[in-house]
């Protein structure tokens, strides 16, 4: 029987219900359990956990990571380079300089590695450096500090001692890293944002005040090739296949695994119990790689020689490692609020969303049967259909191949007018596809704006998806301005397409469809000279379609990109901002947050509650 610490008595249950199997899944659990007296975060239950016998040693790195100011401007550093050019590689870890990469050790064994790193430490700490000459270097694909050579010799020196005890004494293969030291900021982007992250590089002051923390931290080596996902939502299964996940759980996916899988799921292992399952793609976001990285013990070398160790049952060790130090460097946040001050003034920018949900979405192809009499006339069968259906002068049947919106994409659309409202957005101009819900999708968000009575919407042809995948196999027929018009839509009238209706091509290549909105984007952008947001309201395909060309990007290959576009949800969107200095365009993020929710079924009361 094993003895339970006092202050461990919340996790006694699920140790207990663990240990009633095999002797190596007791070892096994007694080691993990051991580690979260050492760790401070909450043990969870891997009783279903189908690989919980399997002797999957972790993998071990050695890091330094700077804390205090500077850790502080590498933080403004990262956020603002996400916003202003995207997430690349670099966010995918914390602030870090690499002395000894993944290595594995054996779980009786990690103790030691503790003691080696404790020892290495008191060693060196005469020897370490009150500060690291770092300097800024720049390439294509990859923007970082060097640290200085005098410097980087003795790192080398500490990581090669660290790396030889290990060896020695905990039976591990451990690498010092022998090339040169550096501490990265940007990595694998696009080159067209290298000046852009250079300047907000050089806002760094890499002297300012750092205490420099030795770190040894594991991963789970089974998930390193997978991608991380974290639940926004609680999700409840409904079938014996999926997974049950919290708000803040962490989930590890193939790439490989989900080619077969449904739209709108995904297949995914639990961090919290090791089982595996079905979830909604939608009550996730993607995680950086080290959300679930373990911190097991830190070092820091004080200036003046003093050194203390840090064990990460300390209030302020995070599972994913990041130390935060409350103090900020004001000098870095206002150089950088001035420049982005600075850049909003002149930007323009350009809003590229999917529609609202739309009524066959829902229902099916067959929805309008649904809603007509005998007498064909409509009579909605379900408060998500729309209430009534605007007038056409060639009859209510062509609404099956240009359906409207439902109730529930009326209230998404005024939803995300609303909250662009809430963020003091200013759109100067509204141009839409023809499609009807799009264009009711563009009046309502205009509504949520308040701008309805100010903003008149341009409806451009050239911003229908691509032909090919229109289940008629041919041209929609689209209500007329007149129509639209009498329908209180507020076009603008006086508006002349750029590509006319009538040269749309049924089933047209990828090729003809990418040239399409290639020069469509480019004409928009030529005759909305002023400031403030064009926001565009298309389809699926428009959000890569539009925004690719402008900001430099070749399109993607035709079987990459309908992967893309079956993932965009309704009122998906993607933002670019204008930098007319330099004569480009930039993807940013959008000035709104995502929005997300659940299904909900269809309900018989009488099948439900009488029956039975």
């Amino acid at each position: 029987m094993y003895t339970l610490p006092q202050h461990s008595v919340h996790v006694s249950w699920d140790l207990m219900v663990c240990t009633q199997g095999s002797q190596e899944k007791k070892s096994r659990w007694l080691t993990c359990f051991l580690c979260v007296t050492c760790f401070d975060f909450r043990l969870h239950s891997h009783c279903n956990d189908p690989s919980l016998d399997d002797p999957i040693p972790q993998e071990y790195a050695l890091y330094l990571c700077p804390t205090g100011h500077l850790f502080n401007c590498l933080q403004e550093f990262r956020k603002e380079s996400k916003r202003q050019c995207g997430k690349n590689r670099a966010h995918e870890i914390f602030p870090h300089i690499t002395l000894c990469d993944f290595f594995t050790c054996e779980d009786q064994k990690v103790e030691l590695l503790y003691d080696i790193l404790k020892r290495i430490c008191n060693s060196f700490a005469q020897k370490f450096p009150p500060t690291i000459s770092l300097s800024l270097h720049s390439s294509t694909s990859y923007l970082g500090f060097f640290v200085g050579d005098s410097h980087a010799n003795i790192l080398k020196e500490f990581a090669a001692a660290f790396s030889s005890e290990a060896s020695a004494l905990a039976d591990c293969h451990v690498k010092p890293c022998l090339k040169q030291l550096h501490l990265t900021l940007a990595h694998k982007f696009c080159p067209h944002h290298q000046k852009t992250l250079e300047q907000l590089a050089k806002c760094i002051n890499p002297e300012e005040t750092c205490l420099w923390v030795a770190a040894l931290y594991s991963r789970d080596m089974r998930f390193v090739h997978y991608q991380t996902l974290r639940a926004v939502f609680q999700y409840k299964p409904q079938n014996i296949d999926e997974l049950m996940i919290n708000a803040g759980d962490f989930i590890y996916v193939n790439p490989t695994q989900q080619s077969e899988v449904s739209e709108g799921w995904v297949i995914g292992t639990s961090h919290q119990s090791g089982c595996q399952g079905f979830i909604p793609e939608n009550y996730t976001e993607r995680a950086n790689e080290s959300d679930t990285w373990v911190k097991h013990r830190e070092y820091a070398f004080v200036p003046a020689s003093k050194f203390f160790t840090q064990s990460t049952n300390e209030p302020n060790v995070k599972l994913n490692g990041e130390v935060r130090n409350p103090v900020m460097s004001r000098s870095v946040t206002d150089v950088l609020s001035l420049q982005l001050s600075q850049n909003t003034n002149l930007r323009r920018g350009m809003l590229v969303m999917r529609h609202g949900e739309r009524v066959d979405q829902v229902f099916g192809k067959s929805w309008l049967q649904q809603c007509l009499t005998a007498d064909g006339k409509y009579d909605r069968a379900d408060l998500n259909f729309p209430s009534t259906l605007p007038k056409r002068k060639d009859g209510i049947k062509h609404f099956e191949h240009d359906p409207p919106l439902s109730s529930c994409g009326v209230f998404q659309s005024r939803l995300i007018g609303e909250a662009l409202l809430d963020q003091e957005v200013i759109v100067s101009y509204m141009y839409s596809s023809p499609a009807l819900r799009c264009i009711q999708t563009a009046q309502h968000v205009l509504q949520g704006l308040k701008l309805d009575q100010k903003v008149k919407i341009r409806v451009e042809p050239g911003l229908f998806e691509w032909t090919k995948w229109e289940a008629s196999r041919v041209i929609p027929n689209f209500m007329t301005l007149t129509e639209l018009t009498e329908a209180s839509y507020n076009i603008d009238t006086s508006y002349r397409e750029n590509i006319p209706l009538s040269s749309l091509v049924p089933s047209e290549s990828y090729e003809e469809y990418v040239s399409r909105s290639s020069a469509v984007i480019k004409e928009i952008v030529t005759a909305c000279p002023s400031k403030g947001v064009i926001l565009i309201v298309g389809h699926g395909s428009s959000l890569a379609s539009f925004t690719r060309p402008l900001i430099g990007l070749p399109a993607r290959d035709s079987s990459d990109f309908a992967n893309v576009v079956r993932k965009i949800p309704s009122l998906g969107m993607c933002f670019c901002e204008e930098l007319k200095e330099e004569k480009k365009w930039l993807m940013v993020n959008p000035p709104v947050k995502t929005l997300t929710h659940g299904a909900n079924a269809a309900f018989n009361w009488r099948n439900s509650i009488m029956e039975g």
